[in-house]
C-alpha cells in the first residue's frame, strides 16, 4: 500500500482545457483574413491549457457540455479581469489498457493521485500570464489533516481539499480549478508532431524507458511524457519542474508556429485531442477565460518557481520533502496577488508610519481563528499567515454561526487588551472588540485581510529586484 504523498515518478499536466473547436470552413468568396500577429495571439489559449497554461484558438470554443466538470468547492467568482487558476495533473490509470500501462511504464495501481500542481495567474489587463509550479514534495499543513506532502491533499480529500491546501499555503484565492489526465498530454504532443527539448545532462531512466544524451532532442508523446516524469537527475523533483516548464514552452512554441496555424487539420487535432481528459470548476465552458486570453502572446507567459530553504528535508514520517522559504514565497505570492510582473523590479512603495510598538510580542500570544464568511478556506489561510507572523494559533479554524461578517474582528476578554492590540496591528483594518470570552479570537470577514509582516530590526532590507527563478516562455524554449 502507498501512504498519502508517496507516488511513482509523476505525470506532467496534459489536456486542452478549452475543449473542442470548430474551424470555420474556407469560403470561395472573400475569405476573412486574420493578421499573422492576431493568429499567433489567439492561439495562446489552446496550448497553455494543454499543458497547464492557456492558448486560445480564436475560433469557436467548445460548449460547456463538451468539457467535464468536477466539484472543487470554487464558490467565489473571479473578479473582472484578474484570475487565479489551480491546474492539477492527475495520474488516473483505471481506464488504461494493460498494453498502455506497459508502454508508458506506469505500473498497475488503481485510483487517482495528483502529481503536478500549477497556480496560474491572469493579470487584470489580460496581457500577462504567470505560472508557478508547486513542488509535489512540499511539506505543508493540509487543513484538518496535519502536516504532509502537498500532493497528499488530493488523496485525503480530492479537488476540494487540494484547492483549500493551495489557498492556505499561497495566500491566493483560487477562482478556477482545472484537472487534466495523463493520456491528454500524449495526444497533444502527437497532434503537434512532437516537441523539441534540450537536456543539459544525459538521462538514463529505466523506469520511464528514457535514454537521452545531453543536448537537443525531438520527442513524440510517450517520450515527452517520460521526459516530464523522470526524476533520474541530481535534483529529482526540482529538475522535473524545470523539464515540465521547458516542455510547456516547447508546446506553446509549436502550437504558435505557422506550420500549425496554417494547417486546419493539425490545429483541429491539437485542440480536440484531449477533450475527454479535462474537468473544470466552475462549469462555465471556459468561454470567459478564452476571452481574457485573446491578447496573450508567447513573450507574455512567465514561469516562476517557489523559493526553497531546504531540498532534502527529512519529514517526521521519514519521507524526503522540500521546505519553502516562507518569507520569500510569501513575498512572491503577494506580488502575484498585487498583479505585479515578476520579471520586473519590485515597485518602490512609500512606507506608511509604523504603528506604536506593543509590549507583548506575537510569540507570547495564543489565539483562535474563526471564519465568519462563506469563503471556503479563508480561516485556514488566515491561520497560516498568523502562524508565519509568529502567533500561536490554537486548533483548526472553526466557523461562526453568522456568515455575514464584512470586517475582520479581533475579540478579546478581560485583561487581554494589550495582547489584542498586537494581533490587531498585524491585521490592517481589523476591528478591536471586547467580549465575554477568555483569551483572544479572530473572526475573519469578507474583507479578507492581508496579514502584515513583523519587522525584524536585525535583518537588512533586500534591494528591489525581479523575483528570482522567473523566465518567460520564450526564454525556456530550446535553442538548437
Amino acid at each position: 500500500m502507498r501512504e498519502p504523498g508517496e507516488e511513482d515518478a509523476g505525470v506532467l499536466v496534459g489536456g486542452d482545457a478549452y475543449g473542442g473547436v470548430k474551424l470555420t470552413p474556407t469560403r470561395t468568396r472573400k475569405p476573412f483574413k486574420r493578421s499573422a500577429k492576431a493568429r499567433r495571439r489567439n492561439v495562446v489559449a489552446a496550448g497553455l491549457l494543454s499543458t497547464g497554461i492557456l492558448i486560445t484558438t480564436g475560433v469557436v470554443w467548445a460548449t460547456p457540455r463538451q468539457i467535464g466538470t468536477v466539484d472543487a468547492g470554487v464558490t467565489v467568482p473571479a473578479a473582472r479581469g484578474a484570475e487565479n487558476i489551480l491546474l492539477v495533473g492527475v495520474d488516473k490509470r483505471d481506464d488504461l489498457t494493460r498494453q498502455q500501462q506497459n508502454r508508458l511504464k506506469l505500473g498497475r495501481e488503481s485510483g487517482q493521485r495528483t502529481d503536478t500542481m500549477m497556480v496560474i495567474h491572469l493579470s487584470e489587463d489580460h496581457k500577462r500570464v504567470t505560472v508557478v509550479s508547486l513542488p509535489r514534495d512540499t511539506w505543508t499543513t493540509i487543513p484538518g489533516k496535519g502536516e504532509h506532502k502537498i500532493n497528499a491533499a488530493y488523496q485525503f480529500g480530492g479537488p476540494k481539499l487540494t484547492k483549500q491546501t493551495v489557498e492556505a499555503v499561497t495566500g491566493l484565492q483560487i477562482n478556477r480549478y482545472i484537472e487534466v489526465n495523463i493520456l491528454g498530454f500524449i495526444d497533444v504532443v502527437d497532434s503537434l508532431g512532437g516537441v523539441t527539448v534540450c537536456t543539459p545532462v544525459p538521462i538514463n531512466d529505466p523506469k520511464t524507458a528514457l535514454n537521452l544524451t545531453a543536448g537537443a532532442h525531438q520527442l513524440q508523446g510517450a517520450q515527452a511524457l517520460g521526459y516530464a516524469r523522470t526524476r533520474a537527475t541530481g535534483l529529482a523533483d526540482l529538475d522535473r519542474i524545470d523539464r515540465q516548464q521547458q516542455v510547456i514552452s516547447a508546446l506553446l512554441n509549436r502550437a504558435l508556429s505557422a506550420d500549425t496555424l496554417a494547417n486546419p487539420a493539425k490545429l483541429t487535432a491539437f485542440v480536440n485531442s484531449t477533450l475527454s481528459t479535462v474537468k473544470v470548476d466552475p462549469d462555465d465552458g471556459l468561454l470567459g477565460l478564452a476571452t481574457q486570453l485573446r491578447d496573450v502572446s508567447l513573450d507574455d507567459v512567465r514561469f516562476a518557481k517557489v523559493p526553497l530553504t531546504e531540498t532534502n528535508f527529512k519529514a517526521p514520517t521519514g519521507e524526503s520533502a522540500v521546505l519553502w522559504n516562507k518569507q520569500a514565497a510569501r513575498d512572491m505570492f503577494a506580488r502575484i496577488n498585487a498583479d505585479q510582473d515578476l520579471t520586473k523590479p519590485t515597485p518602490t512603495v512609500t512606507p506608511t508610519p509604523s504603528a506604536k510598538p506593543t509590549a507583548i510580542p506575537p510569540k507570547s500570544i495564543s489565539l483562535k481563528v474563526k471564519n465568519g464568511t462563506l469563503i471556503t478556506g479563508l480561516g485556514a489561510r488566515t491561520k497560516a499567515a498568523l502562524v508565519d507572523y509568529g502567533f500561536k494559533v490554537q486548533g483548526e479554524p472553526g466557523n461562526t454561526t453568522k456568515k455575514d461578517y464584512k470586517k475582520t474582528v479581533v475579540r478579546y476578554g478581560e485583561g487581554q487588551e494589550e495582547a489584542a492590540r498586537t494581533v490587531s496591528a498585524a491585521i490592517p483594518g481589523s476591528e478591536l472588540r471586547k467580549a465575554d470570552l477568555k483569551g483572544i479570537e479572530v473572526i475573519v470577514g469578507s474583507d479578507q485581510p492581508k496579514i502584515g509582516k513583523e519587522k525584524a530590526s536585525s535583518t537588512p532590507t533586500a534591494k528591489p529586484g525581479a523575483t528570482p527563478n522567473t523566465k518567460t516562455a520564450t526564454q525556456n524554449i530550446c535553442k538548437k
